[in-house]
């Protein structure tokens, strides 16, 4: 039997650092006629190296680290994550798992396929370790012991069809039990009380998401405070099904389905006010993932003067939306405000003349005086199928919640250029990437400049806690580093943290924004299809500032620190003006 690619490798290494001579890697090629036994196995049998000698030149040969794999005791469940079968005829053992990265002991780490196939089938990557064949044959009937195979007999197929007819029967009787079993667990005092403990503590930390999330053994549950995410006290894994449960009963959701996602929402009464609860359930390896999340009206003011615009960029924001018609665009990632801003704007147009609709998925805010309409895709109730039925109700200003496709983008166009004011969002990082993205969508350059008024793309960056913020004076390298005025002197602020921002140096949020206005020469720009940057470019020299430099702006006034600045904006160029 000739040598595959890896023996002789390994062969030809051997040779040439002395351990075999020429002659007899002939005898070696006779007994591999004779035998299975790999060029490792062979060189060893005969004497050629130590099993000491041979696990140093494999590991300096592949250049991993070598291994004996019954020196170490693995995880069950790091040994579960490779099936018995594929660990014996591929000759593996997985060894330990840090994070995403799994060390598994193997006696040839340059096969390419095996270490793609065990990435497929752990979804992790792979830190290959060298090891002796005797010592991975002794790990595999340790840790993989092999059953013996079940005779194919008529009584043993009987058996299994027996099994299979019981199972079936009892699936529908079992399902009713288990249902009825978490239905009053989610009905019991304690589960009742971690659910309202978790949801109390997640409204007074002010966030704006809870997540409950399962794990193989454990729970965890974290919250979103000002953007970023913190952890809090769990309950045990052993009530995970019953509190998942008890938020689907307060949602009016089926507790019997765990296999698809399911939404929905809920009320809670905290002191003298109502605070909406949005659920979201998420099936997962480990069990059912809920996202609560939490519209409290009380902390969401709908008021532009108290979210944080510059005086200046209200004004054209208040300009726009008294145009009769038009489109007004607010762009940014999920999470930055954009749909708060939007209703800022419809409540400083409600009155009793204006006849208001609002199309989203979901509805977010319950606001009185405005008809909202929640998109169902389920029943074919799309953004779409809304529009033409809202476009025949003779509407003043359409909110649309966000436009995602090219159809819905033209429907909302048309509607701007006869006669109504259309608000909506789209998913770009800044106001000339949206221009580019409605080009992309297949919208001419003509209607989008007859159409759309503005442009403004937000962030919000945590707020400095006013009772602990601590000044420092600007040095020179990072005045150089801002573009600022070289003769000027200017105070920054830093975090310090004290017991009314519970330490963190932090105290809400507050919004930074670049606007573009479509004037007359960008509008030209537009047409011609320039590059984003070049309008851009035009712009700035018009007098937009950029999400950088609106964050630099707060920075100076003391509402935030410029480390946020950079965090939040991370990705806004800065272009020279020329």
């Amino acid at each position: 039997m000739a040598l595959d690619p890896f023996d002789e490798n390994i062969l030809k290494k051997a040779v040439k650092l002395g351990h075999v001579s020429e002659k007899d890697t002939q005898t070696l090629r006779e007994e591999k006629r004779d035998s299975n036994l790999s060029a490792v196995e062979l060189i060893l049998k005969r004497g050629f190296m130590s099993e000491v000698q041979m696990i140093s030149f494999l590991a300096e040969e592949f250049k991993c680290a070598s291994i004996n794999p019954n020196h170490f005791v693995p995880d069950e469940q790091v040994i579960r994550l490779i099936a018995p079968a594929f660990a014996h005829k591929r000759r593996v053992l997985p060894i330990s798992k840090y994070n995403d990265t799994m060390t598994v002991a193997m006696e040839n780490p340059s096969d390419l396929i095996l270490m793609d196939d065990l990435k497929v089938m752990t979804h992790m990557k792979i830190r290959p370790a060298v090891t002796l064949p005797k010592e991975m044959t002794t790990a595999l009937q340790r840790y993989y012991p092999q059953e013996k195979s079940l005779e194919n007999t008529k009584d043993s197929e009987r058996t299994i069809q027996e099994l299979v007819r019981i199972v079936e029967e009892k699936k529908e009787q079992s399902l009713e039990n288990e249902v009825g079993i978490l239905l009053r667990q989610a009905q019991e005092t304690p589960v009742i009380k971690v659910a309202n403990f978790l949801l109390l503590d997640a409204i007074r930390r002010r966030a704006s998401d809870l997540f409950v999330e399962p794990w193989e053994n454990t729970m965890r549950v974290r919250c979103r405070v000002d953007g970023l995410l913190e952890e809090i006290p769990a309950p045990p894994k052993t009530m995970g099904n019953a509190l998942v449960s008890r938020f689907k009963v307060m949602s009016q959701l089926n507790i019997a389905e765990r296999r698809i996602p399911q939404d929905g929402r809920f009320k809670i009464k905290v002191q003298d006010r109502e605070v909406d609860i949005r659920v979201s359930i998420l099936p997962t390896s480990f069990g059912e993932k809920v996202c609560l999340r939490i519209l409290d009206k009380k902390a969401q003011a709908h008021d532009l003067d108290k979210l944080g615009f510059a005086s200046r960029e209200i004004s054209i924001l208040q300009e726009c939306s008294r145009k009769p018609h038009g489109m007004i665009l607010v762009t940014g990632p999920t999470g930055s405000g954009k749909t708060t801003t939007l209703y800022s704007v419809l409540q400083y147009l409600d009155s009793p003349d204006k006849n208001i609709t609002a199309v989203e998925d979901p509805v977010e805010y319950e606001v009185e005086g405005i008809n909202q309409v929640n998109v169902r895709e389920a029943i074919n109730l799309s953004f779409p199928v809304v529009l033409r039925s809202i476009l025949r109700q003779d509407p003043d200003v359409i909110l649309i919640g966000e436009i995602r496709d090219q159809i819905t983008m033209d429907i909302a166009i048309k509607a701007a250029l006869t006669g109504h004011l259309v608000l909506s969002t789209l998913h770009t990082n800044d106001t000339t990437g949206s221009i580019v993205r409605m080009l992309n969508m297949g919208i001419e350059p003509f209607l989008i400049t007859s159409s759309v008024l503005m442009i403004s793309a937000q962030r919000l960056v945590r707020r400095l806690c006013p009772s602990c913020k601590l000044p420092f004076p600007a040095d020179e390298e990072l005045i150089n580093r801002l573009t600022l005025e070289s003769k000027k002197s200017y105070t920054f602020y830093r975090p310090a943290g004290c017991a009314k921002c519970r330490s963190t140096g932090f105290s809400g949020r507050t919004v930074i924004t670049e606007i573009l206005l479509l004037t007359p020469e960008v509008k030209a720009v537009i047409m011609k299809r320039l590059p984003a940057d070049e309008i851009k470019q035009l712009a700035r020299r018009q007098g937009m500032n950029t999400l950088r430099q609106s964050g630099i702006a707060k920075a100076l006034a003391g509402e935030t620190s410029l480390d946020e600045v950079f965090r939040v904006t991370a990705g806004d160029q800065e272009l020279e003006v020329g």
